[in-house]
């Protein structure tokens, strides 16, 4: 689930072509977790909206990036 969740960071932070592919399967792997009772599904939903925080604060501190250039 971590490595998921890094791995999917990583690529927003590298701006590579599969970051939506590796945002999916993060989320993927943490409502998996939740179904089997790993984590519980508030705890799931807590992580998922800080993920998706983390990569919108990427993605709008890219664009900014972008404008500049």
């Amino acid at each position: 689930m971590r490595t998921r969740t890094k791995k999917a960071v990583g690529a927003f932070e590298g701006g590579l072509e599969d970051a939506g592919e590796a945002l999916r399967l993060a989320v993927k792997r943490i409502d998996k977790a939740a179904a089997r009772g790993v984590i519980h599904r508030n705890q799931a939903a807590n992580r998922k909206s800080r993920l998706m925080r983390r990569v919108g604060a990427l993605q709008a501190a890219q664009g900014a990036e972008d404008a500049e250039a």
